[in-house]
């Protein structure tokens, strides 16, 4: 899940969360709003971890021997 998309279920969920005042039977919408923004938030976290562990430095040593001369 990109941050992008993780930030707009946060968005998502606190809109249904904090500002809709409607009522279906069977389905409680501020709950839906909590779990949207858990998910959110988890996804911002993993993404955050993923881009860490790709954009660490990985340095490679690369021994080159050089041929000498050795006076006659």
């Amino acid at each position: 899940m990109a941050t992008g998309s993780s930030i707009f279920l946060i968005a998502v969920g606190a809109i249904l969360t904090f500002a809709v005042d409607a009522e279906i039977s069977g389905l409680d919408i501020s709950a839906v709003g909590v779990i949207l923004m858990i998910a959110g938030i988890l996804g911002v976290l993993i993404s955050l971890l993923w881009l860490d562990r790709a954009t660490t430095p990985h340095t490679e040593t690369k021994v080159v021997e050089r041929e000498t001369t050795r006076p006659a």
